[in-house]
């Protein structure tokens, strides 16, 4: 009776756990998300807005579209823009695992947690081969990156391609890989990056414009670094959702390329943030109506809405020098301009 009684309480404290979790997730997405877009959908007869299945497609949609442009602003700025490929592999390798694990033994693992797990021990040996091995970044990164992707082929090829057909979903992104606990998951992980972000925001950017200044000052920019790469892997894993994993990257990168030509850092956040909004919101869109690829349809909006901003950038100083030209600056008294060389 002593040995069954821990036992009995360990199951009870699980299920009462799943209940509690169970709850949470009905309350936020049913209750308050679900009801949400219920109430705008009749309001502007948008059927689509009412459907579940879409309905956690946009809310993966938001999610991506925070988290990607707040993690990849610093990603660019540093230039490391390159990692989130790397990484994006490296999950590839997790979601292998997690779908050979279920199909080899009799085990049931998500395969977004185990290309959690992946990624995040990719993201640190990145860091360790620079810190210590002394290899170059873009070394580490080939050598990690190639690793990776190895190791997510031979495990899809070691069941005879049974499970190729499951890893699809994950390699070009799929809306339908957006279920209830997935969506759950991908919010857990965007308020864990945004708490993150917003609690170490100072010493990152710190670390990321004057990394020499950093170390002078006495902060630790090897952490820094390491914490920065596993923000990027819970980005990418959290992304490929409905980006797919040949193609995440590109929501770490081509938002914040986007709104390059906004002046401050935390103005360039919030604008990489909104053109990333208005990519996964019309890509997804696009793509249930069309019945096209989710992440190659957000990446076309983004990438067209980074040339409408490279092409605006350029009228906009094409016209200065212009004006510069048409109406010089009126000139001073004689002399004044040289008494105050003087």
């Amino acid at each position: 009776m002593s040995v069954l009684a821990p036992v009995g309480s360990f199951e009870s404290a699980v299920v009462a756990q799943s209940g509690t979790v169970e709850w949470l997730l009905r309350v936020v997405l049913n209750d308050l998300w679900g009801t949400g877009l219920d109430i705008v959908a009749r309001g502007t007869g948008l059927d689509i807005l009412a459907s579940p299945f879409m309905q956690r497609a946009y809310l993966a949609a938001i999610c991506v579209a925070i988290i990607g442009p707040l993690v990849g602003s610093f990603l660019v700025h540093r230039e490391m823009a390159m990692i989130a490929d790397t990484l994006a592999h490296s999950a590839f390798a997790g979601v292998a695992v997690g779908l050979f694990v279920n199909a080899t033994f009799a085990v049931v693992v998500a395969p977004l947690l185990t290309a959690l797990v992946v990624a995040a021990i990719a993201a640190l040996l990145v860091q360790t081969l620079v810190d210590y091995v002394g290899a170059y970044r873009d070394t580490s990164l080939a050598i990690v990156l190639t690793g990776a992707f190895a190791v997510g082929s031979v495990l899809v090829t070691a069941t005879d391609g049974g499970i190729a057909v499951g890893i699809n979903a994950y390699l070009f992104g799929s809306l339908a890989t957006v279920s209830r606990a997935n969506a759950a998951i991908l919010l857990a992980l965007s308020l864990f990056v945004t708490v993150v972000v917003a609690v170490a925001y100072r010493p990152l950017v710190f670390v990321t414009f004057d990394e020499v200044g950093a170390r002078a000052a006495g902060l630790n920019v090897s952490q820094y670094n390491q914490l920065l790469a596993v923000l990027t892997a819970v980005v990418v894993v959290g992304a490929m959702q409905i980006m797919g994993v040949i193609l995440v990257a590109a929501m770490l990168v081509v938002p914040v390329a986007a709104a390059t030509p906004v002046r401050g850092f935390k103005r360039a956040i919030a604008a990489g943030i909104c053109v990333g909004l208005f990519a996964t919101v019309t890509g997804v869109t696009l793509s249930y109506v069309y019945g096209i690829a989710a992440g190659g349809t957000i990446v076309l909006v983004a990438i067209g809405v980074y040339a409408s901003s490279r092409v605006a950038a350029l009228i906009s100083q094409r016209l200065s020098r212009r004006n510069s030209t048409q109406n010089p600056t009126v000139s001073q008294p004689a002399g004044a301009d040289s008494g105050d060389n003087e």
